[in-house]
């Protein structure tokens, strides 16, 4: 695939890696050629290093070009690579290596060897691999590549041998999956599994090398991995990588972007941010803003419908996009064409705002075990949904409303684990444990996770993700944890944003009761929150409460406030 790019893109810019250099921030620069050289070399010196076909190589870096160089140059050699995901603990990692049983390790760089080599006891019987500088006991990027053009010069066959090794069902990458809903499994996709989801984004995109992206996500996950680095490299769409999430707010500025893919939390945290700054502005700006939204609202519901949008509401829309849409787009670079949602449930309101202020987001939908196989259409996106099959998956739903997948995209299985891939993988259909339905024009909505219904004391079920989702737009919430077995009404977790907060405890007090009345207010009375506390700090990937990308684990939150939550079940009259 990569060479097939190669041919058509030749010496335009391909990927773009940050980089210091005097204090001053400049960028490396890969073209399409230089990139296929690149991998072409590596995964010749992954031979030459004693790398077979069908050996693990895992790569312990956050998301950079050298990673992008490394994951093609390891299924290019035949391996399989694991990425790991980075943010979670050293002995985290150390555990998934010998689990894996991985032969080598790209790590980012000499601080990221140090680490993993500290809480490595016994020492890990793996080769070192450097992506980025030197360290004593590793061998540098620029090692392995010289080592694979000396092999390269030695053997002028040995590429194409490498290349007539490969078969289409042989595992190419082997994902950790992000544990959201109990202990992460390893999950092993084939290269026809890879290049089928790859081949459906020029079906349904109209994106090319006119455009560029920023790469910020951890590539240990299907959205990073699938769609910015292989759906992106088959259109030929630019990369650019962000230096890091902290920075990815100028760098939006900078490199403005015209594809943008990011998880739901990302776009919940941009538009809570509006709304704190435009809470503390002048009634004026208030009532531009909120009227401005209004009047967004109201016309995207028209389109949607099919209906024609008055003439005064037009006029009223080019005022509304001069003043307000055209300056909340601008956060973003004001160029994007294609913005992307996955990795979680985005919420039909967050998806209502960003249609009403012209922001072309789409939420789509895909899995560890299965690829990306549902999207909202271009233009088309239904909020609230997850959009349409993509080209080649089938769907269906269970007797139980969970989501059957067959498709191309679907795994091979979990590593060393044929039982617990015999119970998701059934006469070809992949079961998601996702419940869903489908309406009349197509289009799938996820009403919740079988693992993560509520059943209270009353026999009623409840999916807390569909509750919580209400909370998105609410700027004072910053997680909102639902529970309720054996209950008789949901309760629930709430942690807060520092940035919208009232300085008194009275005041934010008084402010959650409102936002939980709002929610209240459109839920049917056995779904409704009755009791709820305020916890004095959020949730975080280091306390094991979210995944990388910023999930609930919901079996560690309910272990980390036991004692808190126990209060609930001792007085189980509602409030």
């Amino acid at each position: 695939m990569l060479e097939e790019t190669a041919a058509r893109g030749g010496e335009a810019a391909a990927i773009h890696q940050p980089f210091l250099e005097g204090g001053e921030r400049r960028y490396r620069h890969f073209t399409w050629n230089q990139f296929r050289d690149a991998a072409r070399e590596v995964a010749a010196g992954l031979r030459a290093n004693g790398i077979q076909h069908g050996d693990i190589v895992s790569i312990a870096s956050e998301t950079r070009a050298e990673l992008y160089i490394a994951d093609f140059a390891i299924m290019a050699a035949g391996a399989v690579s694991a990425a790991l995901y980075v943010s979670y603990p050293a002995a985290h990692l150390v555990a998934t290596l010998r689990l894996c049983q991985a032969k080598a390790v790209f790590v980012e760089d000499a601080r990221m060897l140090r680490k993993l080599q500290a809480a490595a006891d016994p020492p890990l019987a793996v080769r070192w691999f450097l992506l980025n500088g030197q360290a004593e006991g590793a061998t540098t990027m620029e090692d392995l590549r010289e080592a694979g053009r000396r092999a390269l010069a030695r053997d002028p066959e040995l590429w194409p041998r490498m290349c007539d090794e490969i078969h289409p069902e042989d595992p190419a990458i082997l994902y950790l999956t992000s544990g959201a809903t109990g202990e992460p499994k390893m999950a092993l996709a084939s290269h026809q599994a890879l290049l089928a989801n790859a081949d459906m984004g020029p079906e349904v995109l109209s994106l090319g090398p006119q455009d560029s992206t920023i790469a910020f996500l951890p590539s240990a996950h299907i959205t990073q991995r699938v769609v910015l680095e292989l759906i992106a490299i088959r259109l030929a769409v630019p990369i650019w990588f962000s230096e890091s999430l902290m920075r990815l707010p100028q760098e939006l500025l900078t490199l403005r972007p015209t594809v943008f893919v990011a998880p739901p939390r990302l776009w919940e945290r941009i538009y809570k941010t509006i709304c704190t700054e435009i809470g503390k502005r002048s009634a004026f700006t208030r009532n531009l803003f909120y009227g401005a939204l209004g009047l967004g609202l109201k016309a995207s519901e028209l389109r949607r419908a099919g209906k024609p949008v008055p003439r005064w509401m037009r006029n009223a829309l080019k005022i509304a996009e001069r003043l307000v849409y055209r300056k909340l787009r601008a956060r973003f670079g004001g160029r994007v064409v294609f913005a992307g949602s996955g990795a979680a449930p985005l919420g039909a309101d967050l998806a209502r705002f960003y249609l009403a202020i012209g922001f072309p987001l789409h939420e789509g939908y895909g899995l560890t075990e299965g690829g990306v196989v549902v999207l909202n259409p271009e233009g088309n996106s239904k909020p609230g949904s997850i959009g349409k099959t993509l080209p080649g998956v089938q769907l269906k739903l269970a007797e139980d409303g969970e989501l059957l997948v067959k498709s191309p995209t679907v795994f091979l299985g979990y590593f060393q684990a044929s039982e617990a891939t015999a119970a998701v993988l059934q006469d070809g259909w992949l079961h998601t444990g996702d419940v869903a339905a489908f309406d009349p024009d197509g289009y799938v909505r996820i009403t919740g996770r079988k693992k993560e219904m509520v059943v209270t004391s009353s026999g009623r079920k409840v999916y807390p993700a569909r509750i919580e989702d209400l909370f998105k737009t609410e700027p004072l919430i910053s997680h909102v944890f639902l529970f309720g077995d054996r209950l008789p009404y949901p309760a629930a977790l709430f942690t807060i944003n520092p940035a919208a907060a009232p300085s008194k405890p009275e005041q934010l007090a008084a402010e959650v009761r409102r936002a939980v009345a709002r929610v209240n207010d459109r839920l049917p009375p056995f779904e409704k929150i009755h009791k709820y506390r305020i916890l004095d700090r959020d949730f975080t990937i280091e306390q094991g409460e979210l995944t990388p990308t910023l999930k609930l684990r919901r079996a560690q939150i309910l272990e980390n406030h036991q004692a808190l939550i126990a209060d609930f079940y001792r007085d189980k009259e509602p409030d």
